[in-house]
């Protein structure tokens, strides 16, 4: 299956910028390259860059300056679509798509943790790319008391802003529990890793809004090409 509904271009760009600057690809005050410069960097046109640039500067990421250029300005806590994915490339940041594979209305398995208030959940599995480098294999389950019905075609690259917008369902915190596990046997051939090979492995919980339990997911890293990382400020 392609990539679902992925977010406007401007708005990935700005995204990847946000996550080179947390990840210190840009350092506090360095000018970034020209914007011709840039915008053919990114494969992109100097206008779209400049939407992207501007979404930078109202997160106060970003300082222009007439006729001198475009200067980075690092903040903590910046609100981002993808402000709760954890994992970046080996040289940091990286660009998150999601190729979904397949989504099922199941009973949950009785090895996840216990969450939400039905008997059943939306099984999610998708395969995450970071600047289309395959690097996590996601199965997420989303109680199933959030939604009469889903189908494949409503999910976006960022499932959180679909929660959101969609669903009414805001995820406003969530605890991640990091150790080894085995690939799966559903992975896609993209993943290069081996079927039963051990990799990092980190389970998240995800509260709503009004402190439940709403989702669960698993994530099998490929740590030859990405690393999950906590920045604590």
């Amino acid at each position: 299956m392609p990539t679902q509904n992925a977010l406007p271009l401007y708005v990935q760009i700005a995204e990847l910028l946000i996550r080179d600057i947390a990840a210190g690809r840009y350092l506090d005050g360095e000018r970034l390259p020209p914007e011709r410069d840039l915008a053919l960097s990114l494969s992109t046109t100097v206008t779209t860059l400049r939407k992207a640039l501007v979404m930078l500067e109202q997160k106060e990421l970003l300082k222009r300056v007439q006729g001198s250029g475009n200067y980075v300005q690092v903040q903590s806590d910046v609100e981002s679509v993808y402000a709760f994915f954890r994992v970046e490339l080996l040289q940091g940041g990286g660009l998150p798509t999601a190729r979904l594979l397949s989504m099922d209305r199941c009973e949950k398995p009785n090895d996840l943790p216990e969450f939400g208030s039905s008997t059943f959940g939306y099984r999610i599995r998708r395969l995450r790319s970071l600047s289309a480098v395959p690097c996590v294999l996601e199965e997420i389950w989303l109680d199933g008391s959030y939604a009469a019905s889903l189908s494949a075609d409503m999910l976006s690259d960022s499932l959180y802003l679909f929660y959101r917008e969609v669903l009414g369902l805001w995820i406003t915190r969530a605890e991640d529990r990091l150790s080894v596990a085995p690939c799966p046997d559903w992975a896609p051939q993209e993943f290069a890793p081996a079927k039963g090979s051990s990799l990092a492995y980190a389970e998240r919980i995800s509260w709503a809004q009004d402190g439940a339990r709403a989702e669960v997911s698993r994530n099998w890293i490929d740590t030859s090409k990405a690393h999950y990382v906590a920045r604590i400020k």
